[in-house]
């Protein structure tokens, strides 16, 4: 079995600090280090215990970080929360699958439709109309309580990750695409993006079956089988997750002071140490005249971004390392 990415750093980091890892044999994307001065610290992935429990939890529910953030001053998106029958009858509240589709009216199609909890861009969908939107919330709903109705916005699509006082990284996410070489359909050109993904590290990410792929698709009226023109560019999902097949464009070097600033601050008010902070901004090279703040994330993973190359896989050890060394560092602090 091929080792994690993440426990994989992790390891040799630790080698070069003298700490010892212990990985779980069955999941090895958990595992707890010994460091040479005796503290210990566990992680799961790309999360550690740099961060407090409850502020990542709050940061995970979309609905709640939002209205915090918007309570702090910043630009966040509008959108308001709905659930599943179950808990509407128990919380008193008709906040329910048919009061979201009267609310998607209200804002405008087209909205954008997403679960409060889950991560990775799951189930986040582009929705034009009354069908969509059912077909989108009911497929959240079979998964987790909860989703947002949000307005949608146009802008590009930009991470940057804090530890600190420090942005790491920062990087725009491109949704997942495929370009037309005249030859080859659809289906064919898929097929090849996934192979060049496998090929640079990437997983097998593209999900042929995922029903956003389809009903793209069938609004720009093409299937499966439909032979792309050379050099025509179509885009396949809206979300820009790197997890689903997006890519990344590097800002690192030229990310303006303003949204340094930006990503800092919100990072801070959300009483996180190590974030993602994902905003919509037209430039972030420029100064900062607008931006939406889409999330912030308490564990962003960055196992695809590191798979761009060696100087973002350098940029990922260098934070890993960073992290490593707060935790060797820390006093009796709890831990969760």
């Amino acid at each position: 079995m091929k080792t994690p990415f993440v426990t994989s750093i992790i390891q040799k980091l630790a080698e070069e600090m003298e700490a010892v890892v212990l990985v779980d044999p069955e999941c090895t994307v958990l595992g707890m280090i010994t460091f040479k001065n005796g503290n210990k610290t566990f992680f799961r992935n790309s999360r550690f215990s740099i961060n407090s429990f409850a502020s990542v939890a709050i940061a995970k529910d979309k609905g709640a970080s939002n209205f915090f953030l918007n309570k702090f001053g910043y630009k966040v998106t509008e959108g308001k929360t709905f659930f599943c029958e179950e808990l509407c009858e128990e919380i008193a509240d008709l906040k329910n699958i048919d009061t979201g589709f009267y609310y998607a009216q209200e804002l405008g199609f087209p909205v954008i439709v997403k679960p409060i909890n889950l991560s990775e861009g799951t189930f986040v969908t582009k929705v034009h109309g009354k069908q969509e939107y059912y077909q989108a919330a009911k497929k959240i709903l079979r998964k987790t309580s909860g989703f947002i109705v949000e307005r949608f916005y146009s802008g590009n699509d930009y991470r940057i990750v804090v530890l600190d006082d420090e942005v790491v990284s920062a990087y725009q996410r491109i949704p997942l695409f495929i370009i037309g070489d005249g030859k080859s359909n659809v289906l064919e050109l898929m097929q090849q993006k996934q192979e060049s993904f496998i090929k640079n590290g990437r997983k097998e990410i593209i999900d042929f079956e995922d029903y956003r792929i389809k009903t793209n698709l069938r609004r720009r009226k093409l299937n499966f089988n439909t032979v792309i023109p050379k050099n025509n560019l179509v885009y396949l999902l809206d979300n820009a997750n790197l997890s689903t097949g997006g890519e990344a464009v590097d800002f690192t070097e030229n990310i303006h002071p303003d949204f340094k600033k930006l990503a800092v601050n919100i990072t801070k008010d959300m009483e996180l140490r190590l974030a993602g902070v994902d905003i919509l901004t037209n430039d972030l090279t420029s100064p900062m005249l607008d931006y939406t703040l889409i999330e912030v994330n308490g564990a962003p993973s960055l196992t695809h971004y590191a798979s761009f190359g060696e100087v973002q896989t350098k940029r990922v050890e260098n934070l890993y390392l960073k992290v490593l060394k707060v935790l060797e560092n820390e006093n009796s602090r709890e831990k969760h």
